[in-house]
């Protein structure tokens, strides 16, 4: 028996058993592939060229939206984060949605949302309660086997990594708690908002991609060359909506400055 071990973001130990050495003399070495699954978090090198793309998805999961989103994606060839709520995930269908958005790294990355949603978009209940907000976030990690320690708060626009805080809940004891256990928290620089009551975008793809080249241009971005948009799995539910994202992701890619990542990767979250 023969051990090799590939260093890299991931070890691989890969076990050739019962060969002899002139078996071995056999195998093509180009028939080989060792394929190492890279481990969320790994640093990246950033390009100051390019203009680093986030995609960040809410309430997964959500049917059709968050299939169609995802094969969206998948079609484009984009990465993208998928920010998930525990009570959503009900029924063996759902489940599987989860699954393969937790397996799909690295082009895909399961993130929290909490479990209940801010015990149900009670948000000032939520924020008012910090150990009961925690312990929810707690059981979302647990119950949807979520391997990173990445969240977003539901209905909030913070962020928080490493002590340093900053938004609308800067100084919520909920907030330095997450803070202090390692946790970090993403906000958003632009949303893809939805259309009033109706499950819908409420700008079209054109819009969108003209509101991110200006923020670009602004300089008002969170993060220099980086911006996180945030919009909901339930919009993108119709083939027409589901277009719109594609065309959306279309018109991005025209600019070759423009790179698409998960948001481990975000700037912030890099910093040691």
């Amino acid at each position: 028996m023969r051990n090799i071990f590939l260093s890299g973001s991931a070890a691989i130990l890969v076990l050739l058993a019962s060969c002899s050495n002139a078996d071995l003399k056999k195998v093509n070495a180009d028939s080989v592939k060792l394929i190492a699954k890279p481990i969320p978090g790994t640093p990246i090198k950033y390009d100051s060229s390019k203009r680093y793309i986030f995609l960040t998805w809410d309430d997964s999961p959500q049917p059709p939206g968050t299939v169609n989103c995802k094969n969206v994606f998948r079609e484009q060839n984009v990465k993208a984060t998928f920010f998930a709520v525990g009570f959503n995930q009900v029924g063996p269908f759902k489940k599987r949605i989860i699954d393969s958005l937790r397996n799909d790294y690295p082009q895909f990355l399961l993130a929290n949302h909490s479990f209940s949603h801010g015990f149900n978009d009670k948000y000032a209940k939520f924020y008012s309660l910090p150990d009961s907000a925690y312990n929810d976030f707690m059981k979302n990690e647990k119950e949807l086997q979520i391997g990173v320690k990445i969240i977003r708060l539901p209905g909030n626009n913070t962020w928080a990594s490493k002590a340093v805080i900053h938004g609308q809940k800067a100084e919520n004891p909920l907030i330095k708690k997450l803070d202090a256990n390692g946790y970090q928290i993403v906000g958003w620089d632009m949303e893809w908002g939805q259309n009033g009551k109706q499950k819908q975008p409420k700008e079209s793809a054109t819009e969108m991609v003209k509101r991110i080249n200006q923020k670009f241009e602004d300089g008002s971005t969170v993060e220099q060359n980086a911006i996180v948009i945030l919009s909901h799995d339930r919009l993108f539910e119709k083939k027409q909506f589901a277009d719109s994202l594609s065309r959306f992701i279309q018109l991005l890619k025209q600019d070759p400055r423009n790179v698409f990542e998960t948001i481990d990767h975000y700037p912030m979250l890099q910093r040691k």
